[in-house]
Order: structure tokens, then C-alpha cells, then sequence
């Protein structure tokens, strides 16, 4: 079994109306690329970066969803389980906004309780086309009690700094916490994903032996 490289694996997941810039803010933030040709995301797709935070390694397993209604129900099915969600909207499109109360419905329907929550306004490198004020993503952000940052894919503006916000605030909340996606089962490569039906690497920050089959509740460390 290879050995493992992070101490931490939080899962991340991107939502938000179709066209917004979903992929793009994932790119920017994985690959340090911005690519004006992307297609709309079918279904769901997902990037993997490992950060370094208060001295843990930390792999982000960031899922960028499909915005088009036709795909909700595959989409919602991976709520579950996320430890962080970013909602994003298109600063030029005021439609887009309009439907981050929807996107917000969808988290308190599907997510976890406790999930780390940020709104995302994007393309802010294009004000002259703006239709949506930074106060009014100042206002919804306060409204729900989350972070609020406006970003830029293509100009590379608050991409890092939203990610590694999100990340801190999800180790914050659970300081001394074990976290793991949801696993069952081994695999030739370790346990699966439930929540995406993709083999990741075998979650060894949990306290069961990974060859167990049905690994019990996490349990807090010392």
C-alpha cells in the first residue's frame, strides 16, 4: 500500500447556476490555469490539491458540480458528506444570484448539518458588465452567517485565499477531529467513496484497520 501523504482529506463541493465560472475557479486554484474554452460540466468531475495548514498536510478533494436542473439529482447526492460548499454566482448575471437562495435550500436539504458554507461572487474582473453589487453579496453572506468573497478565475483574484479560508474554517471547527469522507469496504486501492462511488486513497487518518469491513463511528483523537 503506498504511503500516505496527507494528514487530512476534507471534501469540497462547487455549486451554483451553469455558466458562473464553477470549473474555471477550480482550475485557477488546482492548476493555476484559466481556460476561456471550457464546456459545461456534465454531471460532476472533481480536482485534488494538497495544501498545508497549521502544519498538516491537507488534501482538498474539490467536486465541481453541474449547474442545469437536468442534473440536481445526481448533484444532491454528493452534498452528503462535504465538509465545505462554495455557492457561486456571476457578478454579470443577476439571474444567477437570484438563485443562490435556491442553492442554499438545496444545502440545508441535503448537506450536513454542520457544513462550512461560502458564497462565491465571480467574474469580478468584469465590472464594467457588473448587474450585481458587492453589497448585496455583502448582505446575503451576513444574512446566512458566512464568508463572502468576490472572485476572479481569469484574473486570478481571491481564488487562493477562498479556498485556504474554507479549508482553515473546516479544521477550525473541528480541531483534534479524525475527518474522512464516508468509506465502506476495501478495495485494491483502499476504501471507497460512498458519497462518489470513486476509489480514493485509503483514509489512514481513521483510527479502524483499513481492511475491516464495515469500519465503525470516527472517533476523536487524543
Amino acid at each position: 500500500m503506498a504511503k500516505k501523504t496527507y494528514d487530512l482529506l476534507f471534501k469540497l463541493l462547487l455549486i451554483g447556476d451553469s455558466g458562473v465560472g464553477k470549473t474555471c475557479v477550480l482550475f485557477r486554484f488546482s492548476d493555476d490555469a484559466f481556460n476561456t474554452t471550457f464546456i459545461s460540466t456534465i454531471g460532476i468531475d472533481f480536482k485534488i490539491k494538497t495544501v498545508e495548514l497549521q502544519g498538516k498536510k491537507i488534501k482538498l478533494q474539490i467536486w465541481d458540480t453541474a449547474g442545469q436542473e437536468r442534473f440536481h439529482t445526481i448533484t444532491t447526492s454528493y452534498y452528503r458528506g462535504a465538509m465545505g460548499i462554495m455557492l457561486v454566482y456571476d457578478i454579470t448575471n443577476g439571474k444567477s444570484f437570484e438563485n443562490i437562495s435556491k442553492w442554499l435550500r438545496n444545502i440545508d436539504e441535503h448537506a450536513n448539518e454542520d457544513v462550512e458554507r461560502m458564497l462565491l461572487g465571480n467574474k469580478c474582473d468584469m465590472d464594467d458588465k457588473r448587474v450585481v453589487p458587492k453589497g448585496k453579496g455583502e448582505q446575503i453572506a451576513r444574512e446566512h452567517g458566512i464568508r463572502f468573497f468576490e472572485t476572479s478565475a481569469k484574473a486570478n483574484i481571491n481564488i487562493e485565499k477562498a479556498f485556504l479560508t474554507l479549508a482553515e474554517d473546516i479544521l477550525r471547527k473541528h480541531p483534534g477531529t479524525y475527518l474522512c469522507v464516508l468509506v465502506v469496504g476495501p478495495s485494491s486501492c483502499g476504501m471507497w467513496d460512498v458519497t462518489s462511488a470513486w476509489p480514493v486513497e485509503p483514509c489512514c487518518v481513521c483510527p479502524q484497520d483499513p481492511n475491516q469491513q464495515n469500519p465503525g463511528p470516527l472517533k476523536q483523537s487524543k
